[in-house]
Protein backbone atom coordinates (compact mmCIF):
# COMPACT_ATOMS: atom_id res chain seq x y z
CA UNK A 1 0.00 0.00 0.00
CA UNK A 2 1.25 3.30 -0.78
CA UNK A 3 2.47 5.44 2.11
CA UNK A 4 1.24 8.92 2.51
CA UNK A 5 4.33 10.42 0.89
CA UNK A 6 4.16 8.47 -2.09
CA UNK A 7 0.21 9.49 -1.87
CA UNK A 8 1.06 13.34 -1.73
CA UNK A 9 3.47 13.01 -4.86
CA UNK A 10 0.69 12.09 -7.09
CA UNK A 11 -1.94 15.16 -5.79
CA UNK A 12 -1.30 18.14 -7.92
CA UNK A 13 -1.31 21.83 -6.54
CA UNK A 14 -3.12 24.32 -9.12
CA UNK A 15 -2.79 27.87 -7.83
CA UNK A 16 -5.37 30.41 -7.62
CA UNK A 17 -8.06 27.75 -8.40
CA UNK A 18 -10.82 28.66 -8.10
CA UNK A 19 -10.03 31.99 -6.82
CA UNK A 20 -6.98 33.56 -6.67
CA UNK A 21 -5.50 33.01 -3.27
CA UNK A 22 -6.41 29.14 -2.90
CA UNK A 23 -4.49 26.44 -4.19
CA UNK A 24 -6.59 23.46 -5.18
CA UNK A 25 -5.50 19.76 -4.10
CA UNK A 26 -6.73 17.72 -7.62
CA UNK A 27 -6.53 14.37 -7.08
CA UNK A 28 -7.47 13.78 -10.46
CA UNK A 29 -3.62 11.95 -10.82
CA UNK A 30 -4.60 9.62 -8.13
CA UNK A 31 -8.17 8.26 -9.56
CA UNK A 32 -6.52 7.42 -13.15
CA UNK A 33 -3.69 5.02 -11.76
CA UNK A 34 -6.09 1.80 -11.10
CA UNK A 35 -3.87 0.59 -8.26
CA UNK A 36 -3.48 3.58 -6.34
CA UNK A 37 -7.40 4.29 -6.58
CA UNK A 38 -8.23 1.01 -5.28
CA UNK A 39 -5.52 1.69 -2.55
CA UNK A 40 -6.79 4.90 -1.60
CA UNK A 41 -10.51 3.43 -1.47
CA UNK A 42 -9.49 0.16 0.51
CA UNK A 43 -7.15 2.98 2.74
CA UNK A 44 -10.38 5.39 2.97
CA UNK A 45 -12.85 2.35 4.15
CA UNK A 46 -10.68 0.71 6.38
CA UNK A 47 -11.40 2.40 10.03
CA UNK A 48 -15.12 2.09 9.19
CA UNK A 49 -15.37 -1.80 8.38
CA UNK A 50 -17.14 -3.52 11.24
CA UNK A 51 -18.91 -0.10 12.45
CA UNK A 52 -22.32 -0.47 11.54
CA UNK A 53 -22.28 1.75 9.12
CA UNK A 54 -25.70 1.74 7.26
CA UNK A 55 -25.08 4.47 4.57
CA UNK A 56 -22.21 6.51 3.01
CA UNK A 57 -23.68 9.66 2.28
CA UNK A 58 -21.18 11.52 -0.42
CA UNK A 59 -20.17 14.93 -0.76
CA UNK A 60 -21.05 16.61 -4.37
CA UNK A 61 -18.86 16.14 -6.62
CA UNK A 62 -15.69 14.95 -6.06
CA UNK A 63 -16.82 13.23 -2.77
CA UNK A 64 -18.70 10.59 -4.99
CA UNK A 65 -15.70 9.27 -6.31
CA UNK A 66 -14.75 7.58 -3.39
CA UNK A 67 -17.70 7.48 -1.43
CA UNK A 68 -19.54 5.04 -4.34
CA UNK A 69 -16.72 2.43 -4.32
CA UNK A 70 -16.29 3.03 -0.02
CA UNK A 71 -20.38 2.01 0.08
CA UNK A 72 -19.62 -1.12 -1.69
CA UNK A 73 -16.66 -1.99 0.35
CA UNK A 74 -18.94 -1.58 3.69
CA UNK A 75 -21.81 -3.29 1.89
CA UNK A 76 -23.65 -0.15 2.69
CA UNK A 77 -25.83 1.99 0.67
CA UNK A 78 -25.02 5.12 -1.01
CA UNK A 79 -26.30 8.90 -0.28
CA UNK A 80 -25.95 11.49 -2.66
CA UNK A 81 -25.61 15.02 -0.94
CA UNK A 82 -25.56 17.64 -3.57
CA UNK A 83 -25.73 21.07 -4.33
CA UNK A 84 -28.99 23.36 -4.40
CA UNK A 85 -31.26 22.46 -7.33
CA UNK A 86 -29.63 19.22 -8.58
CA UNK A 87 -31.73 16.39 -6.93
CA UNK A 88 -35.38 15.57 -8.66
CA UNK A 89 -37.21 14.55 -5.47
CA UNK A 90 -38.44 16.76 -2.12
CA UNK A 91 -35.42 17.86 -0.17
CA UNK A 92 -33.76 19.43 2.94
CA UNK A 93 -31.59 21.67 2.34
CA UNK A 94 -28.70 23.84 4.80
CA UNK A 95 -26.99 26.81 3.50
CA UNK A 96 -23.42 27.30 4.85
CA UNK A 97 -20.15 29.23 4.72
CA UNK A 98 -16.81 28.38 2.37
CA UNK A 99 -13.13 29.38 2.36
CA UNK A 100 -14.29 31.37 -0.50
CA UNK A 101 -18.33 32.22 -0.48
CA UNK A 102 -21.04 30.60 0.85
CA UNK A 103 -23.28 27.69 -0.80
CA UNK A 104 -26.16 24.97 -0.02
CA UNK A 105 -26.32 21.59 0.43
CA UNK A 106 -29.68 19.42 -0.47
CA UNK A 107 -30.17 15.53 0.45
CA UNK A 108 -33.96 13.80 -0.44
CA UNK A 109 -35.87 14.10 2.32
CA UNK A 110 -36.52 10.51 2.52
CA UNK A 111 -32.72 9.50 1.46
CA UNK A 112 -32.13 7.84 4.95
CA UNK A 113 -34.96 6.56 7.88
CA UNK A 114 -34.17 7.35 11.50
CA UNK A 115 -31.71 5.69 13.59
CA UNK A 116 -29.50 4.83 10.65
CA UNK A 117 -25.60 5.12 11.08
CA UNK A 118 -24.46 6.93 8.50
CA UNK A 119 -20.78 8.00 7.32
CA UNK A 120 -20.11 11.04 5.62
CA UNK A 121 -17.40 11.22 2.57
CA UNK A 122 -15.32 14.17 0.69
CA UNK A 123 -12.24 14.39 -1.01
CA UNK A 124 -10.94 17.27 1.19
CA UNK A 125 -11.66 18.79 5.02
CA UNK A 126 -10.53 22.50 4.59
CA UNK A 127 -12.86 24.79 6.70
CA UNK A 128 -14.98 22.42 7.51
CA UNK A 129 -18.18 24.16 6.09
CA UNK A 130 -19.57 21.33 3.71
CA UNK A 131 -18.68 18.71 6.13
CA UNK A 132 -20.71 20.38 8.86
CA UNK A 133 -23.81 21.35 6.43
CA UNK A 134 -23.98 18.07 5.37
CA UNK A 135 -24.15 16.40 9.37
CA UNK A 136 -26.59 18.80 10.06
CA UNK A 137 -28.40 17.18 6.83
CA UNK A 138 -28.25 13.85 7.87
CA UNK A 139 -28.78 14.85 11.43
CA UNK A 140 -31.85 16.76 10.39
CA UNK A 141 -33.31 13.34 8.88
CA UNK A 142 -32.94 11.76 12.47
CA UNK A 143 -29.95 9.81 11.27
CA UNK A 144 -26.51 8.77 13.73
CA UNK A 145 -23.69 10.28 11.96
CA UNK A 146 -20.92 7.57 12.73
CA UNK A 147 -18.25 9.52 11.36
CA UNK A 148 -16.08 11.81 8.66
CA UNK A 149 -13.67 10.24 6.27
CA UNK A 150 -11.43 12.26 3.78
CA UNK A 151 -8.39 11.63 1.91
CA UNK A 152 -7.14 15.06 2.65
CA UNK A 153 -7.20 17.50 5.18
CA UNK A 154 -5.89 20.94 5.51
CA UNK A 155 -5.52 21.48 9.08
CA UNK A 156 -4.11 25.20 8.84
CA UNK A 157 -7.45 26.01 7.87
CA UNK A 158 -9.26 24.54 11.18
CA UNK A 159 -11.62 22.04 9.27
CA UNK A 160 -12.17 19.78 12.75
CA UNK A 161 -13.09 22.66 15.10
CA UNK A 162 -16.48 22.78 13.09
CA UNK A 163 -17.01 19.13 13.62
CA UNK A 164 -16.67 18.94 17.70
CA UNK A 165 -18.16 15.37 18.43
CA UNK A 166 -17.84 13.52 15.13
CA UNK A 167 -14.83 11.53 14.64
CA UNK A 168 -13.07 12.63 11.65
CA UNK A 169 -10.74 9.89 9.48
CA UNK A 170 -8.28 12.26 6.90
CA UNK A 171 -5.59 9.94 5.24
CA UNK A 172 -3.10 12.92 3.85
CA UNK A 173 -2.70 15.97 6.42
CA UNK A 174 -1.22 19.09 4.83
Amino acid sequence: MSRPDELKKLIRDVPDFPQPGIIFRDITPILANRETFSEVVELMSRHWVDRGVDYVAAIEARGFIPAAPIALRLHAGFIPIRKAGKLPWKVISHSYQLEYGTDELDVHEDAVAAGERVLIVDDVLATGGTAAAAVELVRKLGSEVVGVQVLIELSALGGRARLPGIEVVSELVY
